[in-house]
């Protein structure tokens, strides 16, 4: 039964509008777009086509360019489990809201489907936006089919590799808490904005800070 949940998840695609009209409801601005995947089959086969935009997109994205500089863009993702995404998304960018810097500007959030982690990257690149982070549904595990995952990239490009990005996993009740997950991202922002750097350079001491501060 739990290889059935696991395999499932994976399938079951992300209701875009549902999303969409959740971000509307809070009046947040938003931009969906999708990755050069055409349908569910091909982003198994092909990641690497997940981890682009498509044409369309690239060009929705250019004539949607934001008219002042953005310091932090949010990017959500379906990933291998939609309903990571579905369950967790909004009750997690809630709190990042709630404790985003005051001085810094957040972008339009963009909406991925068929996304692999590096969109994001793509997505901020073309902006010119000097941080990006992704929230995205993580591969189900056995007794997780609904694991949130937030990928973080301060200076993203096209060039922008897993060691240019800091990675909190297992967000969800049974897991790292949507307050603990959200405290993480924006301590790394920080950081990352202090430093001029993410990824394996950018060592997690949040809980460390936190609990001396």
């Amino acid at each position: 039964m739990a290889h059935a949940m696991a395999r499932d998840a994976v399938h079951i695609p992300l209701n875009v509008q549902s999303l969409s009209d959740a971000m509307h409801e809070r009046q947040w601005e938003t931009l969906c777009v999708s990755s050069r995947v055409k349908d569910r089959h091909s982003y198994l086969l092909r990641p690497d086509l997940g981890r682009r935009l498509s044409d369309d997109a690239c060009t929705r994205m250019s004539e949607y360019k934001p008219q002042e500089p953005i310091d932090f863009l949010i990017v959500v993702g379906d990933g291998l489990s939609s309903s990571a995404i579905a369950n967790h998304s909004i009750a997690v960018i809630e709190l990042i809201k709630c404790h985003f810097p005051k001085d810094w500007i957040m972008g339009p959030i963009v909406c991925a489907s068929q996304a692999r982690v590096a969109i994001a990257d793509e997505i901020a690149w073309i902006w010119k936006v000097p941080m990006v982070a992704i929230l995205i549904g993580e591969r189900p595990g056995l007794t997780s089919p609904d694991s949130l995952g937030i990928y973080f990239t301060f200076n993203p490009s096209l060039e922008s590799t897993d060691a240019d990005r800091n990675c909190i996993s297992n967000i969800r009740p049974q897991g790292l808490s949507y307050e603990a997950a959200a405290k993480k991202l924006i301590w790394l922002a920080r950081q990352a904005a202090l430093l001029k750097y993410s990824g394996v350079k950018l060592k997690d001491e949040s809980d460390i800070t936190m609990l001396n501060g």
